[in-house]
């Protein structure tokens, strides 16, 4: 059974949480990658960007609908998810637009745990740590790649 460490890429372009969103964009278009891991100085896995999240960051801002009651306007959506919206809208930096909230395996998992992973919860990327450290990531396309037998050019 394949595992992790025979489809995932090691070859690691990372992102920095003060990078720009046009550094960014640029990078996502120099690499052909379409998410990135954010690590800190030392290394250490912070989160995932995507070009959704990028492009999200430009889209319109949805003003929520409000209950005027005794002259008092109370928005019907939470206010954290608006003040969320505003900080994506107003994204200059890495930082205003990654998840933090990043679900990753180790080495020895298998691939058809790699695959229920991805399939149940809508992943595109899944990092792969060793001792909280990144080693590799696996995309779709590596899944898919394990899949049909072809290895030979993980890490590529």
């Amino acid at each position: 059974m394949l595992k992790a460490r025979d489809i995932m890429r090691s070859d690691l372009t990372t992102v920095n949480p003060e990078m720009t969103v046009e550094e960014l964009g640029r990078l996502f278009i120099e690499t052909g990658r379409t998410g990135l891991p954010v690590t800190d100085r030392e290394g250490q896995l912070l989160g995932m960007v995507t070009e959704d999240d990028l492009v999200s960051s430009n889209k319109r801002l949805h003003i929520p609908t409000v209950l005027r009651l005794f002259d008092a306007f109370i928005p019907l959506e939470g206010s954290a998810a608006i003040e969320r919206e505003i900080r994506k809208l107003s994204a200059s930096t890495v930082a205003d637009i990654y998840t933090s909230e990043v679900v990753t395996v180790a080495e020895e998992a298998p691939l058809d745990e790699i695959a229920t992973i991805m399939s149940e919860k809508h992943l595109h990327h899944l990092p792969v740590v060793r001792d909280g450290r990144l080693v590799g990531i696996i995309n779709q396309h590596d899944v898919i790649r394990g899949i049909a037998g072809e290895v030979s050019d993980a890490g590529a």
